[in-house]
């Protein structure tokens, strides 16, 4: 069976992140998204996959090659422009045949999901997810152990099970695809598509998903996929440990990396490669450092995602963050993490402000960022790549300058 990976899209509620990569390129903790989902296809059993490519494609293929290295077949087509799900998947068309499974590349789903998948054979499998706010997502209404109906975001949902945007299809899927007209968003949804299925008899049934499943849409999701992915890490040392470096629970060193004395590690965290850590900082749990990345003297980072190059000067600190590579922290760079009055944080998306859903958000950083000494950021704030401060700024929401 071949795994068809929808990785087109640029992920503009990602940006300023996506700036240089495609989403599924983000790393948590220090892997590609889309590694984790492919690991988690491999670990199935599944060797063949197709990966529907298009903004900065190169990236991925560069990455993942053609899969011999990974013990895998890799195969990519081109999108030539994003206009819904059943036009991602209808470009597989010429690569499978019989049964085969779509993933999201941003999304994290487990291998048993995906095992409870392949042993079904029905014309299509829909995953879902039962949620508290069904209104929210596409629904489906079922009738015992087939899927009678889609509904996208009904006001009176007569389910809580929830597409999760993951399938099981025979190539008869195709044949309706080719028959899908555009939605009322001006897109060919494979929901429509699934639904004419339906409406003609075929065997359209359900798999309810019981382990861990993240939809990665948005900056502060990856700190969510970041925190499980840790769990499971080893605590392995390939660096160097100075002796009165301090590592409690798993933590995981890289090669040519250096945990300096002083420094005082609380897992899980990883650490990438060639990187130079303290001394005397503190790196708290569910942290990901990415490789090349320099933590100085009296730093603090917490519950972060830190990405390659990027340096942060000493007396910092910084919480419940997303840092693009390559980005340079002046002396005394302070992050605000917490709102005291106990509201979420709001971010920026797409120009508007949103509710994170979170107490506590940092930073969302985009790629080359520079701050000035003595820079303070306050809670949620979204620096643009290339952007920088004056030294003693105080940022809300950053600009690149010319």
């Amino acid at each position: 069976m071949k795994v068809v990976i929808l990785a087109a899209g640029e992920g503009t509620r990602m940006r300023p992140l996506t700036a240089s990569k495609p989403k599924v390129m983000l790393p948590i903790a220090n892997k590609p998204m889309m590694e984790h989902t492919i690991n988690a296809a491999m670990d199935a059993g599944i060797k063949e996959f197709l990966i529907v490519t298009g903004y900065r494609e190169n990236s991925i293929m560069e990455y993942f090659k053609d899969g011999n290295h990974l013990g895998i077949s890799v195969e990519y087509v081109h999108q030539e422009e994003q206009l819904g799900t059943a036009n991602a998947i209808g470009y597989a068309k010429d690569y499978v045949k019989g049964h085969f499974i779509v993933l999201n590349g941003d999304m994290l789903v487990s291998t048993e999901h995906i095992k409870h998948l392949i042993s079904r054979t029905e014309d299509a499998i829909i995953s879902v997810k039962e949620v508290e706010d069904p209104s929210q997502f596409g629904v489906i209404e079922n009738k015992e152990e087939r899927v009678t109906r889609i509904i996208e975001k009904p006001k009176n949902p007569a389910t809580n099970l929830a597409n999760a945007g993951i399938y099981l299809f025979d190539d008869v899927i195709f044949e309706y695809i080719d028959k899908t007209g555009k939605s009322k968003r001006g897109e060919y949804e494979i929901t429509d598509s699934l639904q004419m299925m339906i409406d003609d008899g075929c065997s359209v049934g359900y798999e309810i998903l019981t382990s861990d499943w993240i939809d990665i849409g948005r900056p502060w999701d990856m700190l969510d996929a970041n925190k499980v992915l840790l769990e499971n890490i080893d605590d392995t040392h390939e660096g160097t440990v100075e002796p009165y470096a301090t590592l409690h629970g798993n933590v995981k060193v890289g090669k040519n990396t250096i945990v300096r004395n002083g420094a005082y590690i609380i897992g899980p965290v990883v650490i990438g490669e060639n990187c130079d850590i303290g001394p005397n900082c503190f790196i708290r749990s569910s942290t990901a450092i990415g490789n090349d990345v320099h933590i100085g003297n009296a730093v603090e980072v917490k519950n972060s995602i830190i990405m390659d190059g990027t340096k942060i000067g000493h007396l910092s600190y910084l919480g419940d963050s997303v840092i693009g590579t390559a980005c340079n922290f002046g002396a005394g760079t302070k992050v605000a993490n917490l709102r005291h009055d106990n509201k979420n944080v709001k971010s920026m998306v797409k120009g508007e402000l949103v509710d994170t859903g979170r107490r506590k958000l940092g930073v969302i950083m985009g790629d080359d960022v520079h701050t000035g000494i003595n820079t303070s950021i306050n809670i949620g704030t979204v620096m643009e790549p290339g952007s920088s401060t004056m030294p003693g700024e105080v940022v809300m929401y950053k600009r690149k300058t010319n």
